[in-house]
């Protein structure tokens, strides 16, 4: 079985509502690594020195390769990736080789087979 990583910058009032569509969609879980600061087109505003910016969470989804483009797909979704200025991006990079995922491929080798 072949995984990807999808790598999620989303805005920390969406992350359970991305997380759940994700599950929704064949996600079996993510890590959330909170606080990541980032920068779009237009550079951080700043009041009397201070800067306004809100805090990014970082969400990573190992999934499998056939699920992936649809997880992708519903994270964009509701997350407002494509509608909301600075509501978040998210993408995928191909994973050469994972250890610790024996479940997750108990759990996936069905329901990949239903889609295929």
């Amino acid at each position: 079985m072949h995984f990807k990583l999808i790598i999620a910058f989303i805005a920390d009032n969406k992350v359970d509502i991305v997380l759940n569509a994700a599950r929704e969609v064949g996600a079996m879980g993510a890590t959330v690594i909170n606080h990541a600061r980032g920068e779009g087109i237009e550079p951080t505003k700043t009041f009397f020195g201070l800067q306004l910016e809100t805090h990014r969470n970082v969400l990573l989804l190992l999934v499998e390769e056939h699920l992936a483009r649809t997880i992708l797909e519903k994270i964009s979704e509701v997350g407002g990736f494509e509608t909301d200025m600075g509501a978040g991006i998210a993408f995928q990079l191909d994973v050469e080789d994972a250890v610790g995922v024996a479940h997750q491929v108990q759990k996936l080798t069905g329901l990949v087979e239903e889609n295929l």
